[in-house]
């Protein structure tokens, strides 16, 4: 029997405190090889693009696939979680919660162990939909946060994120009229846009920033300019198997040789200190996420987890007879 979680459920049980400590865990059993990842699969059609995430975690005992499928004007997710001792399906679960959460979570551990260690953080947010919203909850879940300004082209769009992120951290929340204004000063900025070209210029980064790329997973798009990656004493990535294929804000400083592969630094690597990170308080650093799909493994082995103990969602006999 496997078991069926909607989306309503997937938002009861995960939690992002959780979802974070998931994600660290996930990373270190990835850097003892204990994980299976690979990169996402795209098959595009004249009328929408089906996208396939197919990943492993060993110690979990756990595999899965999240597909969705992006045709305008919706793009629908679905996870299947397998026992990896035995092949059963364990759940099917709705997946674009799940997703938002793992995105956010992945920028909170990229936070916790690149960001400036010393007193609370100021926070600059490029972007106001829903992605932005977890990327505010995953810092604050992992540092003291001392305010948060936020840009965004409609001036309408900023003031109703602000107000509804003032009342769900209990934190000041303020929009900004310039972009320059929601990096410059700020400890950490965040670019959770659809943006085609940069909206983020490495000029406006004050020393000692750290910055969370997570908008953009295609080569046609790019988020950050190439005056911060060369600002970026160093370039954290989930994945530098899949970053070579989709990032295109590192794709772009890689052909003006300003960038080279070899400089990207897996996430795992950081996480378990085979790998520094951040040596000094005045250096730049980014973390430029994709989204890979063990971590939506880790947040949804949680997930189902927290479902069983909880007795929550609808038994599917599958395969009976």
């Amino acid at each position: 029997m496997a078991l069926y979680l909607t989306e309503k459920d997937v938002t009861q049980l995960l939690t992002m405190p959780e979802a974070v400590r998931a994600l660290e865990a996930i990373f270190r059993r990835a850097a003892n090889g204990e994980a299976i990842n690979q990169p996402r699969r795209r098959l595009f059609m004249p009328q929408g693009t089906y996208h396939t995430m197919v990943a492993a975690d060993l110690g979990l005992r756990t595999f899965g696939i999240k597909t969705y499928a992006s045709f305008p004007p919706q793009t629908r997710f679905l996870f299947l979680l397998y026992d990896a001792q035995n092949g059963d399906l364990l759940s099917l679960m709705e997946a674009d919660k799940l997703g938002q959460v793992r995105t956010g979570a992945a920028s909170g551990v990229a936070t916790r162990y690149l960001a400036k260690p010393d007193g609370p953080l100021r926070l600059g947010i490029y972007g106001t939909g829903w992605q932005a919203q977890s990327q505010l909850e995953a810092v604050a879940a992992v540092r003291e946060v001392s305010g948060i300004v936020v840009y965004s082209r409609n001036e309408a769009h900023r003031a109703a994120f602000c107000q509804e992120m003032t009342d769900r951290l209990g934190l000041p929340v303020t929009p900004v009229s310039h972009p320059e204004a929601a990096a410059e000063g700020q400890d950490v900025v965040i670019t959770a846009t659809s943006a085609r070209e940069p909206v983020l210029r490495g000029e406006w980064l004050s020393p000692g920033a750290h910055v969370n790329a997570i908008g953009s997973n295609q080569l046609t798009r790019r988020e950050v300019d190439e005056e911060t990656i060369r600002r970026s004493a160093v370039v954290v990535v989930d994945s530098v198997e899949q970053a070579k294929g989709e990032s295109g804000d590192l794709l772009v400083p890689y052909e003006r040789r300003l960038f080279r592969w070899e400089q990207a630094v897996e996430l795992a690597d950081v996480v378990t200190g085979r790998h520094p990170g951040r040596t000094d308080g005045q250096q730049i650093t980014l973390f430029k996420s994709n989204g890979i799909a063990l971590e939506d493994v880790a947040v949804a082995t949680l997930v189902y987890e927290k479902a069983r103990a909880a007795n929550v969602g609808v038994e599917i006999p599958m395969w009976v007879g």
